[in-house]
């Protein structure tokens, strides 16, 4: 039973990637564009402002070394009550004919975090011990988290269309809900995301940033 609405989920999600290619090519573009300026804007600090950006990283590390233990909970409160700011904020602007510059301002600042944080970690730890931070910090959550952000954006851009081309107050009504309900779905994967985080990513990272 688990396992068939599983499947049946999966083609919904496939189904709706597939019906807004369009849309999802612009909302990835917006976020790798994110990602560059996040990238660029490291790159080109002035010589001070890198040399506290790296003293700030390093002394998080070796905090991160001295610590015993991790409060977890407090740590996946945080991410979760983050995550559903955000998917709560894409949803709302998402509803809205104005807040479509929103929801892509959105899309671009996730992009440029990540972006900053990849160019910081390269920056104050250099290769390969950098990729290392990077791949055992990030890459886990960052296979869900990022998918739900841009489906959330796009669900928002859709439901933009919608009401920009179709009056009908039903019609509306309904697009509105199919958005909060793909809404729903993206937050529970970004739920997972911080999960992910908090209890995989954190303690691998503490297992290896030992030999850093």
């Amino acid at each position: 039973m688990k396992k068939n609405k599983r499947i049946r989920l999966l083609k919904t999600l496939e189904e709706h990637i597939i019906n807004n290619k369009k849309e999802y090519i612009i909302i990835s573009l917006m976020f790798v564009i994110g990602i560059f300026f996040g990238v660029f804007f490291v790159n080109n600090m002035q010589e001070t402002k890198t040399a506290e950006v790296s003293k700030f990283f390093n002394d998080y590390i070796n905090k991160l070394k001295e610590l015993e233990g991790l409060n977890t909970l407090n740590l996946l409160r945080e991410s979760l009550i983050e995550n559903f700011l955000l998917a709560l904020a894409i949803w709302f602007f998402g509803t809205t004919v104005i807040g479509l510059p929103v929801v892509f301002g959105i899309t671009l600042y996730r992009g440029f975090c990540i972006g900053y944080t990849i160019a910081v970690c390269i920056l104050s730890l250099s290769m390969p011990k950098g990729l290392i931070f990077i791949f055992s910090s990030l890459l886990l959550q960052n296979t869900l988290f990022i998918p739900a952000i841009l489906g959330l954006s796009v669900s928002g851009f859709k439901l933009y269309k919608s009401i920009v081309k179709n009056k009908d107050k039903e019609n509306i009504k309904i697009e509105i809900l199919r958005h909060t309900i793909f809404s729903l779905i993206m937050l529970a994967i970004l739920v997972l995301s911080s999960i992910i985080e908090v209890f995989l990513s954190t303690n691998i990272l503490k297992l290896i940033i030992k030999y850093f």
